[in-house]
């Protein structure tokens, strides 16, 4: 019997995990301390898998099937809905690895020392407060230039760029472009 929204909103915590399954594989997973999680049970390669769909009420009944739906349609293909997930999230680490903020940090962190703590923090107070809002957490090999001169004319409309030394913006806008295929590091 496929479950329903009532019978979700009505399960109560035991001493045990409790199991409330719908169909396809799906099921609710009850904790002692209330959790209500979305599971998905499922065979891949000759083995038993379990995929984490969600917490409800965050993920409703609906979207829970619609999601494994998507996962089945996924073994159908031959992949590996997990394998898959796991790719997905080793990407954004990578992508957030290569961001501006995280490279600009890297230069900053190894130039600083050699400049006076007046100039250093000066330059880190500017990066947070007029380039990372906007750029600081885009992977760097996706930084366009036109996107850059629209930060810089947003500076510039402020009147910040008075405040910068000759070359400065230059050094600037040279940054993201020389970390462009996002291997060389600072």
């Amino acid at each position: 019997m496929a479950l329903t929204d009532t019978a979700i909103r009505s399960a109560k915590p035991c001493e045990r995990p409790q199991k409330l399954f719908d169909s396809g594989g799906l099921f609710l997973y009850v904790t002692p301390a209330g959790g209500k999680l979305w599971r998905l049970k499922y065979r891949f390669g000759g083995k038993e898998k379990l995929l984490a769909l969600g917490a409800y009420p965050a993920v409703s009944l609906k979207d829970a099937r619609g999601r494994r739906d998507d996962a089945r349609k996924e073994l159908a293909k031959g992949v590996d809905p997990s394998a898959v997930r796991k790719a997905e999230k080793a990407s954004n680490q990578g992508h957030a690895a290569n961001s501006f903020e995280v490279i600009a940090r890297e230069w900053f962190a190894k130039f600083a020392p050699t400049w006076a703590d007046s100039h250093s923090s000066k330059i880190i107070q500017r990066l947070e407060n007029d380039v990372f809002p906007w750029l600081g957490g885009r992977p760097v090999a996706e930084i366009t230039a036109p996107e850059l001169l629209t930060v810089l004319r947003r500076i510039e409309d402020r009147g910040g760029a008075r405040h910068c030394p000759s070359g400065q913006a230059e050094l600037w806008a040279d940054l993201p472009v020389r970390r462009r295929n996002g291997t060389r590091r600072a």
